[in-house]
């Protein structure tokens, strides 16, 4: 197999030198070197890379923030592409200055291409921002110094005592380079004049001096946990190093460690411990994101104390798809695809020429300006088309040429391509005869192969003889989804790309995808979902909802293995929907992964694993969630008023018992037994209530009015009863 957009061997070897691609890639502008973000120092020279190849010859300029460079006795344009300027400025009695965004601007024959934008900054160190304050700390204690300055580019900063340096071989003195000086454990010969010296290479500066003292130690009594400083929210690009503070003191002296909130494991690679409690992380990436716990507890116990700081991780855009030049006759039309990834997610614009290209009648821009198609070509539309994906983490660009070609003696694309599976590792391609007329022309075929989600760069290419019209991919994965087109060669040149199709080796359907959602509003939810970790393995997703209580999910949308998000908006405001997440491949569907979303409620939900349930376990059945919420409020209220009128009527004594005589009750005969009621006899010291009576088990042979103790081992119930406010006593009259 040969490697992407280079012309296969077959083809080379049956053509010899008598074939040119339409699009040699020698021909076309590339940068090998772009410029680079740079900081410039007052009164010195200033070079900016910009190195380029393609057919010549190639003029290159330079911009400054849009404008042209005005080249002459302080900038010139060196023969290699660098630009120079001899002596950078910045008037402090005006606004002028050289700093700026820069960007190179190659050009020749077949078009403008614009390299990335380089930002140059001027070296500055201005005063201090904060300065250490003085402070008086018992012996033993913990201690807190912090100056700021905003210097470019970030100043070194150092700590003196007394004016001189401080001696940084005390592991008790932790400095850390955000221009924080802890000291631990303190002595009465830390005392002193404490102040930072901040240096770069614009300037040295020192911060006002603080007075430090150190009193005597008071009562080592217990002191809770308390910390002093806390993390703090951050964001930083990968690849940089992140300190996230923590200091705390308190009797004994507190144990300080860390966490996520978010459960994961904040791993071992790269990261290390400052002093007392301080978590420096090297070389971040995009995991490392995240809220950290740094918590303070007291030893052999579970007291503890807990401050939280946020890390936010940035990536540049890196392309995962590149537009690809191509050659098309008038009239014909041309599609170029740009897709890129990063943190914030990129912004992409397009440029003709070095100029931002306008949508017009023949030129869309569709898919969030990640398609490009031109329509109807015309000679005008010949140029060289610049995808700009941008963020503030940076740039990236990538470019394609659109050639019109005026030759009709080019191949036809191939027709009627189809892709059957063998096996779990192999796949056979077959595409339509042309007729001869046609064949006669052709010399050989190429068939382009990737697996789905993969960038172009990941392409493998094998040739076919003009006299097979159908072939065998083998070694390929099990269950895993592939893009394929086809194109025919002739001695001008290669074809335009058949359709593009789709083919899944055996193996089964894709794993269930996780989902979780995110309410927007009442009338809009946001739905997420996980991306398989290798490409192919997922041809697409269908997304579909249905409003609880109806049945059937309507509105099923399919996206491409790449996408995995959607936002579905026009919905019934503050209704419960019911979402379902399919993936799926050439051998089928996965299981569909539901959850319930309320748009009466805003915020993130809880993440759900594979089959569909959450991670708390909870029920996601619709249809039994409605049915068991109208069945619940229905026993509710019955209950409610079950329960209001036994007390009422209870209360009232007349709805289940009837007085016999002034001093004896009786309920009616059940049975062969009886139920009776004695008064109760208060003991000595109890105030008695009036008329206030119990319920006890009578025998059967008892007389009326007479009650025996009940026999060991029967259980007795006993009721008291008390007579209502405003019923004369002993009249026993129950009102029912």
């Amino acid at each position: 197999m040969a490697s992407p957009r280079a012309l296969p061997p077959f083809i080379s070897n049956i053509i010899g030198h008598h074939v040119k691609p339409p699009l040699s890639r020698a021909s076309e502008l590339a940068f090998l070197k772009e410029p680079e973000d740079v900081i410039a120092v007052r009164d010195r020279p200033l070079m900016m890379a910009c190195q380029v190849e393609g057919e010549g010859p190639i003029m290159i300029t330079w911009r400054r923030n849009g404008v042209a460079v005005p080249t002459g006795a302080r900038a010139e344009v060196l023969p290699t592409g660098e630009l120079l300027i001899r002596n950078f400025q910045k008037r402090r009695d005006s606004n002028e200055t050289d700093a700026g965004e820069y960007e190179c601007a190659a050009q020749n024959r077949y078009g403008m291409l614009i390299s990335r934008k380089a930002r140059v900054q001027l070296a500055s160190l201005p005063k201090f921002h904060t300065h250490p304050e003085s402070m008086a700390v018992d012996e033993g204690g913990v201690a807190r110094f912090h100056c700021v300055v905003n210097g470019i580019p970030e100043a070194s900063i150092t700590w003196e005592r007394n004016r001189t340096t401080l001696n940084t071989d005390d592991n008790r003195y932790t400095l850390l380079p955000t221009g924080i000086l802890q000291i631990t454990a303190v002595r009465k010969a830390d005392m002193g004049f404490y102040r930072c010296m901040a240096v770069n290479s614009a300037n040295v500066r020192y911060s006002h001096e603080a007075q430090f003292t150190v009193t005597a130690a008071g009562s080592r009594s217990y002191k809770d946990p308390v910390i002093l400083s806390g993390p703090q929210n951050l964001t930083i690009n990968v690849h940089q190093t992140a300190i996230l503070e923590c200091i705390a003191t308190g009797n004994p002296r507190p144990i300080v460690s860390w966490s996520r909130l978010d459960g994961r494991s904040i791993g071992v690679e790269g990261i290390q411990v400052l002093g007392t409690g301080n978590l420096m992380i090297s070389d971040v990436s995009l995991q490392h994101s995240g809220v950290y716990v740094c918590s303070a507890n007291r030893p052999g116990s579970r007291m503890r104390r807990t401050a939280l700081g946020r890390l936010v991780v940035q990536a540049p855009p890196e392309f995962l798809q590149w537009p690809q030049s191509v050659s098309r006759p008038l009239g014909g039309s041309a599609v170029f695809s740009c897709s890129a990834q990063g943190v914030p997610e990129p912004h992409l614009i397009w440029l003709k020429n070095g100029k931002i290209l306008t949508p017009g009648n023949n030129v869309k821009l569709t898919n969030n300006n990640s398609t490009l198609a031109v329509t109807r070509i015309t000679p005008e539309d010949e140029a060289i088309y610049q995808c700009i994906a941008e963020n503030t983490a940076g740039t990236n660009q990538a470019s394609a040429r659109l050639a019109v070609s005026v030759s009709n003696d080019l191949p036809q694309a191939p027709q009627d391509l189809t892709a059957t599976p063998l096996s779990t590792t192999s796949l056979q391609i077959t595409w339509a005869q042309p007729a001869p007329e046609i064949t006669d022309g052709v010399i050989g075929y190429v068939l382009h192969i990737r697996m789905m989600g993969e960038p172009d760069s990941k392409e493998l290419q094998e040739a076919v003889s003009k006299s097979t019209f159908k072939h065998e991919f083998e070694n390929l994965d099990a269950a895993t989804t592939y893009s394929i087109y086809l194109k025919a060669y002739s001695p001008l040149g290669a074809s335009q790309q058949s359709n593009t199709i789709i083919a899944t080796t055996l193996g089964g359907v894709p794993t269930t995808p996780s989902i979780f959602t995110k309410v927007l509003n009442k009338t809009a939810m946001q739905v997420f979902w996980e991306l398989p970790s290798k490409a192919g393995k997922v041809q697409g997703f269908k997304l579909s909802h249905r409003v609880v209580p109806e049945e059937e999910f309507k509105a099923e949308e399919l996206f491409p293995s790449h996408i995995n998000t959607h936002t579905i908006s026009h919905l019934e405001p503050a209704a419960v929907y019911e979402i379902r997440l399919v993936a799926f491949n050439g051998n089928g569907d996965s299981i569909g992964n539901k959850r319930l979303v309320s748009l009466a409620e805003s915020g993130p939900s809880v993440k759900t694993g594979n089959g569909g349930q959450s991670l708390c376990d909870c029920q996601q059945d619709g249809d039994g969630s409605m049915t068991g919420i109208v069945v619940g409020i229905h026993i509710g209220s019955a209950c409610i008023i079950f329960c209001v009128l036994f007390l009422m009527f209870g209360y009232r004594r007349s709805f289940f018992c009837r007085k016999g005589t002034q001093d004896s009750w009786a309920l009616p005969q059940t049975g062969g037994g009886q139920v009776g009621l004695r008064e109760v006899v208060p003991k000595e010291g109890m105030i008695r209530p009036p008329e206030a009576i119990e319920l006890v088990a009578q025998r059967q042979n008892c007389s009326p009015g007479r009650t025996e103790e009940a026999q060991p081992g029967v259980a007795q119930c006993q009721v008291l009863i008390e007579q209502q406010p405003g019923s004369p006593s002993g009249t026993g009259t129950g009102t029912g």
